[in-house]
């Protein structure tokens, strides 16, 4: 799919201050070298305060800096979900492995929000999955029920539970994961969230559900259950007690990115599912249970 292209826009912060452009759109967008953003400064496609720059000129803190990217075909991605929830203030759907939630990372159009919104347009996403993670998403149609969701959302009152296929044999029944999270060094695009000492507090609970000691790798299949959302989260924390989920392109067994050429946070690979969603309904009150059936790859590799 051809999207209309974007123009993606940031604010300078002091940090950058004095830098040249051309210097700050390299560290700012590491996908694209010097040269590469050179070429797009030379075709017009970058202004500051409205004004097209050459690349030259120095960045000051407060500037709103646009790079207007051109239209572009976009990654094929499923084109699909399954409304497990739906009543004039919420939406729940079965997002398929593969489809990002959101707009990011090359996708404007082939997402789970702009197919939503072509049959729901008031529905907005209370939280989101990564791409290659199936599962429930939780929309919210009005602004009090996004209201009171966003409040509750990494509180006790709303237990979310996942689904997932790690390395190894576990040697413990359950564990309680209190890695913290932050900002590690990435080779390929500056920085990304993995276990970091000096990173944000972060738990979960992870019960093992089966060991398949006799697959090729040997896996364990765990039930973790959110305390904190941090992005990632169920990734790196199951990584960083020896089990990093099979087919996992960026963890490695301490939670950091792997030594050789790490993969990108949205590469697929692995096999991760947002399984059951509990809460009261943020304007009537009652209880909902809501469950989204394992995809078939879970069965196949155990």
């Amino acid at each position: 799919m051809r999207n209309r292209g974007y123009a993606f826009t940031t604010i300078v912060t002091s940090k950058y201050h004095g830098r040249t452009l051309l210097s700050h759109l390299a560290s700012l967008y590491p996908h694209s070298t010097r040269q590469a953003w050179q070429q797009k400064l030379n075709n017009c496609k970058v202004t500051v305060n409205g004004v097209t720059a050459s690349g030259s000129e120095s960045v000051t803190s407060g500037q709103t800096l646009v790079w207007n990217r051109p239209p572009w075909i976009e990654p094929d991605s499923p084109q699909h979900f399954e409304v497990l929830f739906d009543d004039p203030h919420l939406l729940a759907v079965n997002k398929p492995g593969g489809l990002p939630t959101l707009p990011g990372g090359g996708f404007m159009e082939n997402t789970l929000l702009r197919l939503v919104q072509k049959q729901t347009p008031n529905a907005n996403p209370v939280h989101r999955l990564g791409r290659a993670t199936s599962g429930i998403v939780l929309f919210a149609k009005t602004s009090q029920a996004a209201s009171k969701l966003s409040a509750n959302w990494n509180t006790p009152r709303i237990q979310k539970i996942y689904r997932a296929l790690a390395q190894g044999i576990a040697q413990q029944d359950a564990y309680e994961i209190l890695t913290p999270i932050g900002l590690v060094p990435h080779p390929r695009i500056g920085s990304v969230w993995a276990a970091n000492p000096s990173g944000k507090p972060s738990k979960s609970l992870a019960k093992v559900i089966s060991r398949a000691p006799s697959s090729t790798p040997s896996t364990t299949t765990f039930e973790v259950s959110l305390n904190s959302g941090r992005p990632h989260q169920i990734r790196i924390h199951l990584a960083s007690i020896g089990h990093p989920l099979v087919g996992d392109p960026l963890y490695g067994l301490t939670g950091q990115p792997l030594e050789n050429l790490p993969g990108l946070p949205g590469d697929g690979g692995y096999f991760l599912h947002a399984q059951f969603l509990n809460f009261h309904h943020p304007i009537t009150g009652e209880q909902i249970n809501l469950e989204a059936a394992l995809p078939s790859g879970f069965s196949l590799h155990q």
